[in-house]
């Protein structure tokens, strides 16, 4: 069956017109179900978000507020801090300062119009180390001694730099122009002493002393004891030797005196002899050695059976 063209053309108007009213329709806002949705943030969030902000400001404040104290505590300058300063050649401390822990530096010294105190209520300890760690030397001031510990202990004069007193494990070496001891007891030396030259002060006397053993004086080119403006004096309580294995005995003086000689006896013939004091002896010599005096006569009067000579 035929469709006729009225028919078509009616379609069309009603298709176009539905087209229309739906579009006006998708158009127009539709307020009936429509919902809304708010943008942010409210409620509790908003009050837990307040009071983070409110605390991250409080702690900022007491934050800048320690700090301010610190600063004007510790007296924070520009150049350091209090007692301490920064310069150019290292730190600077003012005043009295205390090192809970050890102390590494390279060089202390004082202002020049100053000296470097270091104090410890026990003792004060200064080591060195070498590259490796090792302990190489030791000084320590302590409240009974004052020990050193190393290779070498040297003193130096300031000005030359002159050695004065060296000491290692071989040899104590004395540099010094004189060797000065006051002691009331003197100097003591267990083992043996060499010296080119023993002098006391002016004024004074020198004295060398072995309370309970010998004094023995030994030279292989000699030993001379002179006194150029006093006398010389040699006394023992029992015997004194005087011994030369290859050489001589040389007495040299104006005047030669043997006091305390025994006097022997001699019986002369010539009464006028025992009537007279007698003034001159003739010294004598026993065949052991024994000197003594016999009365001077005409001849000779040292007899070698003479009493001396016999109970000698």
């Amino acid at each position: 069956m035929d469709r006729s063209p009225n028919l078509d053309i009616e379609e069309l108007k009603m298709t176009r017109e539905q087209y229309i009213l739906a579009t006006q329709q998708n158009n127009l806002p539709r307020t009936e179900n429509a919902q809304l949705y708010p943008v942010g943030i409210y409620g509790w969030r908003k009050r837990c978000l307040y009071f983070f902000v409110l605390l991250l400001l409080v702690t900022m404040i007491v934050n800048l507020a320690m700090t301010i104290w610190i600063l004007k505590v510790m007296n924070f300058t520009v150049d350091g801090m209090g007692n301490l300063r920064v310069t150019k050649k290292g730190i600077r401390l003012e005043g009295i300062s205390e090192f809970l822990l050890p102390l590494y530096v390279k060089e202390i010294h004082s202002r020049k119009d100053s000296p470097l105190v270091l104090q410890s209520d026990r003792s004060v300890t200064v080591n060195a180390r070498n590259h490796m760690g090792q302990l190489t030397g030791q000084l320590t001031v302590g409240a009974d001694a004052v020990e050193a510990q190393c290779k070498r202990f040297e003193v130096r004069a300031s000005e030359d730099g002159r050695l004065l007193f060296s000491a290692d494990e071989d040899e104590v070496t004395i540099g010094a122009e004189k060797l000065k001891v006051t002691g009331t007891e003197g100097a003591v030396f267990g083992h043996s002493v060499e010296t080119p030259h023993i002098r006391a002060e002016p004024s004074q006397d020198l004295r060398l002393e072995s309370p309970t053993r010998s004094l023995i004086m030994e030279a292989p080119r000699g030993v001379q004891v002179r006194a150029a403006a006093g006398d010389f004096k040699a006394t023992c309580r029992k015997e004194l030797h005087l011994q030369s294995t290859e050489g001589e005995i040389f007495l040299n003086a104006d005047t030669i005196r043997l006091g305390n000689l025994p006097t022997g006896s001699f019986s002369s013939s010539s009464p006028s002899s025992s009537n007279s004091r007698q003034t001159v002896y003739e010294l004598c010599v026993c065949p052991n050695g024994k000197l003594y005096l016999s009365p001077a006569g005409v001849g000779s009067t040292c007899q070698s059976n003479s009493n001396i000579c016999l109970w000698s």
